[in-house]
C-alpha cells in the first residue's frame, strides 16, 4: 500500500512537471533534470540462458538518462541483436527503474560447424556455444547447416528450415524423438538420421517424418534378417525400401525390400 503511495506520488509530480513545461515553465526544466528521475536501475525477467549481465549490459547507454527520455524503440532494438533474445518488452517504472521482459528463442539442436558445436533455434540462429551449462538439454546434433560467411551467419537457411520441420513433427512423439541422436541436412530435400544404437543412415526426404521413422522401426529387424551390416535405409519411394549393406558405395545402389 506504502508503495503505491508511493508511485502515485510521483505520478502526480511527473504528471504537473509535464504540464509546467507543456506551459513553458522554466523552473520544470530543472524538476525533470532531478537525479531521482535518472535510470538507476535495470531489471531484467524471463532471462533463463542469457545471463541477465548480458542484458543489462546491452541496456547500459540508457542507465543514467532522464526516464521519460529513453527512447525504448531503440534500446528494443539493440537488446533483440542479442542471438538468445526472440523479442523484448521494456516499461518504465517511476522514479528510476526500467523493466527489461526478454522472451528467449528456444533452442531445437546442436549444430556442428566446422568443428564448433552451437545450440541452434528454429530459424537458423546460433544462439551460443554449446557447452556444459546446457547439458540438461537432449538434443540432437544437426550436421550439414554451414553456408557461407561470417560463423554467426554460417547458416543455409533452407537447411535449417527441413531439420526445424523434422524436430517439430518428431517433438509430439516423446519415445521417437528420444531415439533420434544425429540428423543431417546436407541435402535440402533429403533428412538423412541416427538413432540411437543404431548405425544405419535413415533417409526420410522432406515430408512424412514420423510415419517414415515408424516405418523403419516396423521393419527393420526383418531387414537386418536379410542384410546384417546395414548402411542406410531409404524411406522417400512410398513402400518402396532400398538397404545398402556396409561397405558399398553410394553409387553403387543398394537391395530393395517390398
Amino acid at each position: 500500500m506504502a508503495r503505491r503511495r508511493r508511485l502515485a506520488g510521483w505520478r502526480r509530480f511527473v504528471a504537473g512537471a509535464l504540464l509546467a513545461v507543456a506551459l513553458g515553465v522554466p523552473a520544470a526544466y530543472a524538476v525533470l533534470r532531478a537525479p531521482q528521475l535518472q535510470v538507476s536501475t535495470i531489471a531484467v525477467t524471463g532471462a533463463r540462458w542469457v545471463s541477465e549481465g548480458e542484458v543489462r549490459s546491452a541496456a547500459e547507454p540508457f542507465r543514467g538518462q532522464h526516464i521519460l527520455a529513453v527512447d525504448l524503440d531503440a534500446a528494443r532494438a539493440g537488446l533483440r541483436s542479442l542471438p538468445w533474445i526472440a523479442d523484448v518488452q521494456l516499461r518504465r517504472v517511476l522514479p528510476s527503474t526500467v523493466e527489461v521482459r526478454v522472451r528467449e528463442r528456444v533452442p531445437v539442436g546442436i549444430a556442428r560447424v566446422g568443428r564448433r558445436l552451437y545450440l541452434v533455434d528454429r530459424n537458423g540462429v546460433l544462439l551460443d556455444d554449446y557447452g556444459p551449462r546446457f547439458s540438461e538439454l537432449r538434443l540432437a546434433i544437426i550436421d550439414g547447416l554451414e553456408g557461407r560467411g561470417d560463423v554467426m551467419e554460417k547458416v543455409d537457411r533452407r537447411r535449417a528450415a527441413l531439420a526445424a520441420r523434422l524436430i517439430a513433427q518428431v517433438s509430439g512423439h516423446e519415445d521417437l524423438a528420444a531415439r533420434i541422436s544425429q540428423i543431417d541436412v546436407r541435402d535440402a530435400e533429403d533428412a538423412v538420421v541416427l538413432l540411437n544404437g543404431d548405425p544405419a543412415r535413415i533417409h526420410l526426404g522432406a515430408e512424412r517424418f514420423v510415419e517414415r521413422l515408424n516405418t523403419y522401426l516396423d521393419v527393420a529387424p526383418t531387414l537386418r534378417d536379410h542384410v546384417s551390416d546395414i548402411d542406410a535405409v531409404d524411406l522417400r519411394f512410398g513402400r518402396r525400401i532400398y538397404v545398402r549393406p556396409s561397405g558399398t558405395g553410394a553409387g553403387q545402389g543398394g537391395r530393395r525390400a517390398s
